[in-house]
């Protein structure tokens, strides 16, 4: 069931989404070669307690995972796509990787979510413009993102803008809503037919987040049960944004 949001609590995400991007800003700063995975995610919980923000994700524990989820973040390194585990067999960053942070935060009990990827040092050209590609992509997405058009129509966006690039949109992994709950209905998928799914409403939120990979579109699922790769090794990229319907049009709420 779709569970729109009154004005009040637009106003409660509004503020969420401020302290995430806060968070998010932060803890891109910090990314550089000998940082740790585990040094981020610690980083995130002394912000959440700062901004007296709940890390949701800690303790989570979704119907397809064997167990609760161990951090505050995901952090997502190279070819990881997203749900990188940060504090079990902790990743110390290289100059020439790419790291994907997704913050998901709950305050004055609204939940918000967010995610961008960030180089290490220096990069090469391909990992730069994979990065710069599912960033558009977002965009592109969230501007779909108007009551009356679909989910299908922001899929078909994104689609569409990626497709002359040749990078492999992820199918099996999609945004979602958010607002009372880290994820709700609808799903948001990456790509899709104009006009299909779910009539987007005033008072609906989203989390828009295209997932691309710099080779197949295609992914495997580690035995933790969260990390999910690049079937042929190559490396991912993830950005998203919280963004809420509203009538003048989308709006982000992450933003930094």
């Amino acid at each position: 069931m779709i569970k729109k949001k009154t004005p009040e609590d637009f106003e409660k995400m509004r503020k969420a989404g401020a302290i995430l991007g806060r968070i998010l800003k932060d803890l891109g700063k910090m990314v550089a070669p000998g940082v740790s995975t585990q040094d981020i995610d610690d980083e995130a919980m002394r912000l959440m307690e700062l901004y007296s923000a709940e890390p949701v994700l800690l303790g989570y524990h979704p119907e397809f995972a064997p167990r609760p989820y161990p951090a505050a973040i995901c952090t997502s390194v190279n070819d990881v796509i997203v749900h990188g585990v940060p504090n079990e067999d902790p990743i110390v960053l290289r100059e020439g990787d790419i790291v994907g942070i997704d913050v998901s935060l709950a305050h004055e009990g609204m939940f918000v979510d967010s995610a961008w990827t960030v180089p290490v040092g220096v990069i090469d050209a391909l990992s730069q413009k994979l990065i710069d590609v599912t960033r558009e992509a977002r965009a592109v997405g969230i501007a779909a993102a108007h009551a009356g058009n679909t989910t299908g129509d922001i899929g078909h966006a994104i689609q569409s803008f990626v497709k002359p690039y040749g990078f492999g949109i992820v199918e099996e992994l999609c945004g979602h809503g958010v607002g009372y709950a880290v994820h709700e209905e609808p799903l948001v998928p990456n790509f899709g037919k104009k006009g299909a799914g779910v009539r987007l409403e005033v008072g609906m939120a989203l989390a828009i987040e295209p997932m691309l990979n710099a080779g197949k579109k295609q992914v495997i699922f580690d035995e933790g049960g969260y990390t999910v790769r690049t079937r042929d090794g190559s490396r991912s990229a993830h950005f998203e944004h919280t963004v809420l319907i509203t009538e003048k049009g989308p709006e982000i709420v992450t933003v930094f």
